[in-house]
């Protein structure tokens, strides 16, 4: 059985800063600004309110990592990030409960360079996890 911690929820937003100011109405704070994923072709901005932090994403190329789901889906909640001390180490429990990993680990500016990895479960959709340490 895996027991991660839950660090964010995933939020696609298709205009950033729009979408920044609805949620700090709803009184969420910024807890680090935009950042920008040239590799993933997204800007990122976590906020957070009481536990739950919320990571914005939005793609700024028509061919991101999100840009087609973001067409599919619109502003919409669509991953679970949990933190883990090693992605590697999770991979053969995550595939055993029906996981699949849509790409290797990378490095995410966005969380300090630490990697991420993202996953497919048929009954529950996306997750990602992110290792508590930069390698």
């Amino acid at each position: 059985m895996l027991h991660l911690k839950v660090h964010h929820l995933g939020y696609l937003v298709k205009k950033r800063d729009a979408a920044k100011k609805a949620f700090e109405a709803l009184g969420y704070a910024v807890e680090s600004d935009w950042v920008r994923d040239e590799a993933r072709g997204i800007d990122i901005c976590f906020m957070t309110m009481d536990s739950l932090r919320v990571e914005l994403v939005c793609p700024f190329t028509k061919d991101s990592d999100v840009s087609s789901l973001l067409s599919r889906i619109k502003n919409s909640p669509y991953h679970i990030c949990y933190e883990t001390p090693s992605i590697a180490d999770e991979m053969p429990l995550l595939r055993a409960e029906g996981y699949l990993p849509i790409k290797e680990s990378a490095p995410a500016p966005a969380c300090g360079g630490r990697n991420v990895a993202f996953f497919l479960h048929p009954a529950l959709g996306m997750i990602e996890l992110l290792e508590l340490s930069c390698p």
